[in-house]
């Protein structure tokens, strides 16, 4: 025992303020109101007919996995209509004029200047490997490659 202790000189514990009484949860039955009651208003059973919650009475509140899975088929279906609507315009295929056959040693850029003179070169080169579905310039002795008709 401390001298404190024994000559009255520890300190009182302080007390913490009471909470506010708070109205006590019950079950509520299949057939009585839900939600927030007006001051006043009681809760009991509804008449016959009567909806269990008149509409505005709560909030639709969703949870985590609820707002998850809303959010991802939102999403699923801006990415599906994105899908669609990028598949339904193709880019107009150009008009085929003619097919020539490269020879050895020649390029796309001699091939372009050659069948289609009226253009810039990177132009007729681009026109040529949208034509044939070319990725590059490379072209090899023998390929059959398809002309666009000059517009």
């Amino acid at each position: 025992m401390s001298a404190a202790g024994v000559w009255g000189l520890a300190p009182e514990p302080a007390r913490m303020p009471s909470r506010t009484a708070r109205p006590r949860l019950r079950l509520v039955g299949p057939d009585e109101r839900v939600g927030r009651l007006e001051p006043g208003e009681r809760v009991g059973p509804l008449g016959p007919g009567e909806p269990v919650c008149p509409p505005g009475c709560l909030a639709t509140r969703r949870s985590r996995r609820g707002r998850l899975v809303i959010t991802l088929m939102v999403t699923a279906g801006v990415l599906a209509l994105a899908v669609l609507l990028a598949t339904s315009v193709d880019a107009a295929s150009p008009e085929i004029d003619h097919a020539t056959i490269v020879s050895v040693g020649q390029t796309l850029s001699e091939v372009a200047v050659a069948q289609l003179p009226g253009l810039p070169i990177h132009e007729a080169v681009a026109r040529i490997q949208l034509a044939n579905g070319l990725n590059t310039s490379q072209v090899h002795a023998g390929q059959s490659l398809l002309i666009p008709a000059m517009r």
